[in-house]
């Protein structure tokens, strides 16, 4: 299913933080733990070839298999399955584990671009999806720490 309808990406100014609504339940009833591990393999394989690579472990294999099995854990417990992140990382504090990395406005738009193009593969309803989306397009606000 093609998804050509999402929201805009948000723009906020630098320090602030968009307010987050979670996905709708159906998204993680619908594809499930399986389907959240192909999302965010898709989305990392993407990331590979994207102009911000250079913040992924790429080149070491083991490494980048590791970053994308957290952030599978992430989501799946998030999305409220197992606590896979709980157990293997601790609690989240996503802004504190990003914080050593640059990620500007810039870095944020292609890592939604790309993850756009994942969902493009997700097999759920549209409103599914797009709730997803949009969570996405929050949540990606708080990770930004430097400025363009």
């Amino acid at each position: 299913m093609k998804f050509n309808h999402f929201a805009p990406i948000i723009e906020v100014p630098f320090g602030q933080r968009a307010e987050l609504q979670r996905p709708i339940p159906e998204f993680y009833a619908t594809i499930g733990e399986e389907g959240v591990r192909a999302l965010v393999d898709r989305h990392y394989e993407l990331l590979k070839e994207s102009s911000i690579r250079e913040l992924f472990p790429v080149e070491d294999p083991e490494e980048f298999a590791a970053a994308k099995k957290h952030a599978a854990d992430f989501f799946i417990q998030f999305l409220g399955g197992p606590p896979y992140f709980n157990q293997s990382r601790g609690a989240p504090r996503m802004v504190g584990r990003h914080a050593p990395f640059r990620i500007t406005p810039s870095a944020r738009r292609v890592w939604l671009e790309t993850y756009a193009e994942a969902l493009q593969d997700v097999d759920a309803s549209p409103e599914a999806v797009s709730s997803f989306w949009n969570y996405l397009n929050t949540f990606s606000t708080w990770m930004v720490n430097t400025p363009e």
